[in-house]
């Protein structure tokens, strides 16, 4: 498998493939100057990176996902490590620090992935220090940056990396350090220049801006998270899917279910069928990366049918989308949970509406999911971190199964109390969440790509 790797290192052909950070266009080396950094500056919006750390990429995420086992992610991260110990150093010519960029992306993905969250911020931090890259490719890392705090929850993270944003043993807010991020982010359009066209600077512009809108979603804030996606309303075909989703969240939430519906459909129809060159826009990591937008994006369609009482329509899509989860990431994992959490929740609005019980569906949904998602235990005192709304949303769907059986009443206010204090949204209660009606006015969703609920 290294040898494989190490081959890979030596090849310079003119290729164009997909990675699972986006759809990059690279070509091959000129003496002087670069066809590549050419293309980034004579005004189209392709990423100039080296053809071998494309080629690389590829293969270490290939290779870890194929098996998804901890050796083929270990495997996998060290075909990066070997990659980006090829890159050089020093060089701050902008097609090399794109590939540096891109490489740290792709570990930080393999390492969310995984559940490494500390070390993966501390990759995307790295190419937040990549000055000479391609603003998307740093646009792209703070995104990435905002997704991983916005999953995380209220945690402790350890870091031992000077000038991290996570220091050691400190006890942080991420929802706060998100919004911060956001801030960030459109703050380097004050300070770099336009490269390249003038629709791509807008698009990747626009996308910074609909990351601050979706922090501002999941804190409750909706007034701000209209004017966040103005400018992507501009350059709507451009920005990306995650840009794309972001604004049919917001779209949902506000009941405005069918131009949500429009945009759910196309961010899967993009994602899911572009097989051509991509653009300045595409490249994404960790949570943000193309497949799990696609994911989430799925999972919010069926949530969208379900809340306008298409069940059967809900209970295809979703069971669509539990099956790719688990295709890409293994039956056990939390992300799993997530989306038999939404399963669950079909189940127990599809069973409201039409006065069924459908109890042991949901009792079995509930409980495979809890138990993926890592709850801890009901007596516990810790405070649950990542994907802490979803467990409480879990478990107060379940309480609500058990307490119509008789025997089960005391066991179903235990887990009710549960979920009610670690319940942590901002913009409605559990109640609320549980008991979708036209006379609040709020919709809840679940977004899987952040693992919280909007």
């Amino acid at each position: 498998m290294i040898h494989r790797a190490l081959k890979l290192s030596r090849l310079a052909n003119t290729i164009a493939i997909p990675t699972r950070l986006g759809l990059i266009s690279v070509h091959s080396r000129s003496p002087s100057p670069s066809p590549a950094v050419r293309l980034l500056h004579d005004g189209t919006d392709v990423l100039a990176v080296k053809p071998v750390a494309l080629q690389m990429t590829d293969y270490a995420f290939s290779h870890a996902r194929s098996q998804k086992s901890d050796e083929s992610y270990a495997q996998g991260l060290l075909i990066l490590e070997q990659c980006l110990s090829t890159q050089s150093g020093d060089s701050h010519d902008t097609d090399s620090q794109n590939s540096k960029g891109m490489v740290l992306l792709a570990m930080a993905t393999l390492l969310a992935d995984r559940g490494n969250f500390n070390e993966a911020m501390e990759k995307l931090q790295m190419v937040q220090g990549l000055t000479q890259s391609s603003l998307a490719v740093r646009v792209a890392a703070t995104e990435a940056l905002v997704g991983l705090n916005l999953e995380l929850g209220h945690v402790y993270l350890r870091s031992s990396r000077p000038g991290s944003l996570v220091h050691r043993d400190v006890y942080f807010l991420p929802d706060d350090t998100s919004s911060v991020l956001a801030d960030k982010c459109l703050e380097l359009f004050d300070k770099d220049e336009p490269r390249g066209s003038a629709g791509g600077y807008l698009a990747v512009e626009a996308r910074a801006k609909a990351v601050k809108g979706l922090v501002e979603h999941v804190r409750g804030n909706l007034e701000p998270v209209k004017s966040c996606f103005q400018a992507f309303l501009v350059v709507e075909d451009s920005a990306g899917s995650s840009a794309a989703l972001s604004y049919g969240e917001f779209l949902h939430g506000t009941r405005n279910f069918s131009l949500a519906k429009e945009l759910y459909q196309n961010v899967i129809q993009s994602v899911g069928g572009n097989k051509g060159f991509g653009n300045i826009c595409t490249l994404a990591a960790c949570n943000m990366a193309p497949d799990e937008v696609l994911l989430a994006a799925t999972c919010a369609l069926g949530q969208l049918e379900a809340h306008t009482g298409n069940f059967d329509d809900a209970e295809e899509i979703l069971t669509r989308a539990l099956t790719k989860t688990e295709e890409q990431y293994g039956t056990c994992h939390p992300k799993v949970g997530v989306v038999l959490t939404c399963l669950a929740l079909m189940f127990r609005s599809k069973a409201k509406q039409e006065h069924s019980s459908a109890l042991l569906i949901q009792e079995g949904l509930y409980r495979r999911a809890i138990e993926l998602l890592k709850a801890l235990p009901l007596e516990s005192e810790e405070t649950m971190g990542s994907r802490r709304d979803i467990v409480a949303l879990a478990r107060g769907g379940y309480a609500q199964a058990l307490s119509v059986q008789q025997n089960r009443k005391n066991e179903g206010g235990k887990m009710k109390r549960w979920a009610e204090s670690a319940w942590g949204s901002h913009r409605m209660s559990l109640a609320e969440a549980l008991d979708l009606s036209e006379s609040s006015g709020k919709v809840p969703i679940i977004d899987v790509r952040i693992s919280r609920v909007l």
